[in-house]
């Protein structure tokens, strides 16, 4: 069962390569801290902001490319939590059909927070985590 998540927090130290985003479940009390990159913390929080670039980067490159061939992002979904590793698909939908796209939670989100579309946590996620 997928269950509807939200950023709660953002977290920044520019004196550390690891970054910190927070994901709390809708109208519920469990939450967890996904560890992620400088860039995509600040891609994230870049788009969060609505801040345009004068050329677009990644995430605004992948989410152009999308839309030009024709598809839309339909939620992002954390899969699996495997060895301490999270996991993501991009659910796109193109032509009538839903293509699931595996990545890393932090690019999909970063891509989400610019097209404001849902995301997702497996509730299986939520079980290893309190394992």
């Amino acid at each position: 069962m997928e269950v509807p998540v939200e950023l709660s927090q953002i977290l920044i130290n520019e004196t550390v390569d690891q970054q910190i985003i927070v994901l709390k479940e809708k109208g519920g009390q469990r939450s967890f801290p996904i560890v992620i990159g400088m860039p995509e913390i600040l891609a994230i929080d870049r788009r969060l902001k609505g801040y345009e670039m004068p050329r677009p980067l990644t995430h605004d490159l992948l989410a152009s490319v999308i839309e030009q061939m024709g598809g839309r992002v339909l939620k992002i979904v954390i899969c699996d939590l495997r060895e301490h590793t999270f996991y993501a698909r991009i659910h796109i939908e193109q032509n009538g059909r839903v293509i699931e796209v595996d990545s890393r939670p932090s690019d999909a989100i970063a891509l989400a927070s610019g097209l404001q579309v849902p995301i997702f946590v497996e509730d299986s996620v939520f079980e290893k985590l309190q394992m």
